[in-house]
């Protein structure tokens, strides 16, 4: 397993960047408790054009403010007051590009996942949609800014290749009131991957 380096993360192209990010292991590292999934839906976000992103037009807030920072840190905010979304921040400094992880297939840690998530035995929800992710990791709000080339959360390859035939290309969930860029097919996912959300 070999941790991404920063240069993954600080390339411009945040579509390619996002594709790139399927089939790798999501990892964290929380009170001596490994876990890891690996990432099989994904979305981009491309910064101060998308109507669909935390950071269009520029908006800088206390909240978005770590999108503005390099790529290679990871970028969690709460929605409805319940779910932690994690994102990772990409591209360089000052230009805020993101990217949500909406799936994971477990693969570590997997009773750790479980208690976490207050379930008997594995299903298909374990990781499935953004705030399933974070429960299953462990990941909070708490965490955003968090570099992503330490050992508390990283993103690793252990050699798997997601063939281009694989990869299904849908427009975003949920960003109905980004007008046409709503259209977008930026949302990437593993075809009939168990655990993708969404409607199958």
């Amino acid at each position: 397993m070999e941790k991404l380096p920063e240069t993954f993360y600080q390339r411009a192209n945040v579509v390619k960047i996002a594709k790139e990010l399927l089939g790798k292991l999501l990892v964290t590292r929380f009170d001596g408790h490994l876990t890891a999934g690996r990432i099989v839906e994904v979305e981009a976000y491309n910064g101060v054009v998308d109507k669909a992103a935390h950071s269009y037009g520029g908006r800088r807030t206390r909240r978005t403010e770590i999108m503005y920072a390099k790529g290679g840190v990871a970028y969690v905010y709460l929605i409805y007051g319940l779910h932690h979304l994690f994102n990772v921040v990409t591209n360089l400094e000052d230009t805020p590009h993101a990217i949500l992880i909406r799936g994971i297939e477990p693969v570590e840690g997997i009773d750790t996942m479980l208690d976490r998530m207050k379930k008997q035995r594995l299903d298909h929800t374990v990781g499935r949609g953004p705030g399933n992710v974070s429960k299953a990791l462990g990941i909070r709000t708490v965490n955003t800014g968090v570099s992503l080339l330490g050992d508390t959360i990283f993103i690793a390859s252990d050699g798997m290749k997601v063939s281009p035939s694989r990869i299904i290309a849908t427009p975003r969930i949920g960003v109905d009131y980004a007008a046409e860029d709503a259209l977008l097919a930026y949302r990437f996912y593993i075809k009939d991957n168990p655990y993708v959300s969404g409607k199958k």
